[in-house]
């Protein structure tokens, strides 16, 4: 059964359990719709297709609306959402892809997600596939040094099946000189900042062609807390 955005806060209110990070999770409720409603080449039937695009969310921590969103999409159902949180549930605070049916990472442990996107996606171009690969980080992620690694890695190797999304809710300790695209922008990464509750802006951003090398979205959403 196919369900409408306004229908997923119905889906979160079933998650119950213990979410520390419930502010940090809503604010990548948009872009995480926008990708499974639009632009991920996705099928709940056969998840593991080895030609589907491949979603990694990065920013692990706080995954209800990622959550409510597969639901939605029917690779989870509501009984397994109002189970999040508790002992035996497969849902945990942070994803796992051996327990969650349409996950492709463990996340959580912040600062790998980026990485696991560009060998992904070196290994999808080798294998001559023409599935993409989308990374969902924290601006505050953006901390961690791996990620400026992979930035650059991804550029050296004009990776154009790369898009990574950076959700920019303010909560960056040190904050970017020039902003978040800056970061990107001098290796030479197609750059874009984009109001991230505006799904007519994600879906063309989301669209838009860099077939020449990677692509990174910046996805300004306001919240009262990061």
């Amino acid at each position: 059964m196919q369900m409408t955005f306004d229908e997923l806060p119905q889906l979160m209110t079933l998650m119950t359990g213990d979410e520390k990070h419930s502010t940090s999770a809503t604010s990548t409720l948009d872009v995480l719709w926008v990708l499974y409603s639009d632009i991920l080449r996705l099928d709940p039937a056969n998840p593991d297709d080895p030609d589907r695009d491949r979603f990694y969310l990065s920013k692990g921590h706080g995954p209800m609306a990622y959550y409510a969103v597969l639901a939605a999409r029917g690779f989870l159902t509501p009984n397994e959402l109002a189970s999040f949180g508790s002992y035996h549930s497969p849902l945990g605070n942070h994803p796992d892809r051996t327990l969650v049916r349409g996950a492709d990472i463990g996340s959580g442990s912040l600062g790998h997600g980026l990485a696991l996107a560009a060998g992904t996606a070196v290994a999808l171009r080798i294998q001559k596939r023409r599935a993409r690969v989308f990374v969902l980080i924290g601006d505050a992620e953006l901390d961690e040094g791996s990620n400026m690694e992979a930035i650059q890695f991804a550029a050296r190797w004009n990776l154009g099946n790369l898009t990574a999304v950076v959700i920019d809710n303010d909560s960056a300790g040190l904050g970017w000189p020039g902003g978040i695209a800056s970061r990107f922008a001098v290796e030479e990464w197609s750059t874009s900042d984009v109001d991230g509750r505006d799904h007519d802006a994600l879906r063309e951003d989301f669209r838009t062609d860099h077939t020449d090398r990677p692509h990174v979205m910046v996805a300004h959403v306001e919240t009262k807390e990061s």
